[in-house]
């Protein structure tokens, strides 16, 4: 049965709200607070944007195993190792007048420096958790559907996009189908980095061959119904731009002006 997160409630089952909005306005909100988190340079601003959008995703998107270990450990643990080592990088003489964390020998690890490298690591985690928010609730195709239906991209682009981004899983069945034709005719080549190479080598030739004949299929298909022949066509799935998708826009720029107007002053130092 297919879902239509863009039908009406009535007849709609339920989904979370972020599935339901259009995919632009999920681009386009977080936008803003992605640019300037560039040039912040305090710990609080990141943060409280990391928090925003743990929040975001966990009242929007559903939760799978995989996606609350990438929330709860992978971000966090890799926010934390980027810290530190830009920590290890920045000039001593710039953060000389804070505390002595670690010494060796002649080299000393000052407070000063681990807090910098701490805001690097919270400012990226923060732009990844705000890639998240629609990047976790927006398929390929919706997308593409939606810069073609909103954005007044030719279709011809964003189908022959669309048609690319179908290529993907097929390329992994095809491989996996190159794989096992190897190994059933013994031809898997042993073990050690130099095996990987000639194995890699051996899959390439059938694999790309597979893609023009696939590509050749998908031309003489949109040939056959005229793609292309008409400046426009009729969308059989619509993706609608609604005032649900206005408010959330201006609401979450203004939670993002909200966080700035709080410590952006103090973050530029």
């Amino acid at each position: 049965m297919h879902l239509d997160p863009y039908a009406d409630a009535v007849t709609a089952a339920p989904v979370r709200f972020l599935y339901r909005l259009n995919p632009l306005a999920k681009l386009l909100a977080p936008v803003p607070a992605m640019v300037l988190l560039v040039f912040v340079r305090d710990a609080a601003t990141p943060l409280a944007f990391l928090l925003l959008s743990y929040a975001m995703l966990l009242i929007g998107v559903s939760f799978t195993r995989l996606l609350a270990l990438v929330l709860l450990l992978a971000l966090p643990l890799g926010a934390l190792a980027i810290g530190l080592g830009f920590s290890l990088w920045i000039d001593p003489s710039r953060v000389d007048q804070s505390v002595v964390v670690w010494q060796l020998g002649s080299w000393t690890l000052y407070g000063g420096a681990v807090l910098v490298g701490l805001a690097t690591g919270l400012r990226i985690a923060a732009i990844v958790g705000l890639a998240l928010i629609a990047g976790l609730s927006t398929t390929g195709p919706d997308l593409v559907r939606a810069t073609v239906q909103q954005l007044r991209v030719p279709y011809r682009i964003g189908y022959t996009a669309l048609a690319a981004f179908r290529f993907v899983p097929r390329f992994g069945h095809e491989l996996e189908v190159i794989r096992q034709a190897h190994r059933v005719r013994g031809a898997h080549g042993g073990r050690g980095p130099f095996a990987a190479v000639a194995r890699w080598s051996g899959y390439i030739v059938p694999l790309l061959a597979g893609a023009i004949r696939h590509a050749e299929r998908v031309a003489l298909a949109m040939d056959a119904r005229a793609f292309g022949a008409h400046p426009d066509r009729t969308e059989r799935h619509i993706v609608p731009f609604r005032t649900r998708d206005v408010v959330f826009i201006v609401l979450f720029v203004a939670a993002s002006g909200a966080i700035f107007w709080f410590w952006f002053p103090w973050g530029l130092g």
